[in-house]
């Protein structure tokens, strides 16, 4: 896919959308510097063309007690094109796995694991991610605190 040239207002809208998805159309137009018609209009067109793939609600975990993460490094016994194309639709299928990173690294994949305890994380690292098609090893990593994790976009 080509990377498509966006403006001023084009980075504008992009970066207020990121941080609050949910303004309205005449605030949106207000912070960017444009009437709500170009805005609108704008807003439509980076849709289409699949700059913005949806909107949604951001939860979150640690309210719903789900403060436990852990980063995964994982090698695979084979990095031919049909095992990881079956190791990648079998870890989209685990919903403790929040990301899955294909590396260019000393391993193959990068995990982002939210668990409720150490024991939970134990239980889906033995029983769900060890057991993922060619698995070889893993080597896990505990994150103590996130310094940022809000999914806001930098300046565009």
């Amino acid at each position: 896919m080509n990377s498509i040239d966006l403006d001023r207002f084009d980075r504008a809208i992009l970066n207020v959308l990121s941080e609050d998805g949910r303004i309205s159309i005449a605030d949106l137009a207000r912070r960017i510097g444009l009437s709500k018609t170009p805005t609108q209009t704008r807003l439509k067109r980076l849709e289409a063309e699949g700059i913005i793939t949806g909107y949604r609600a951001l939860v979150d975990p640690i309210r719903l007690g789900l403060d436990h993460v852990a980063f995964v490094e994982v090698k695979l016994d084979d990095t031919r094109e049909a095992a990881l194309s079956k190791f990648n639709a079998a870890v989209a299928r685990l919903p403790e796995i929040e990301q899955v990173h294909m590396m260019a690294s000393h391993f193959d994949y990068l995990l982002k694991v939210r668990t409720r305890s150490m024991t939970d994380y134990r239980a889906v690292l033995g029983e769900k991610i060890s057991s993922l098609p060619h698995v070889a090893s893993t080597s896990t990593y505990v994150a103590m605190q996130a310094v940022k994790e809000d999914g806001v976009l930098g300046p565009l």
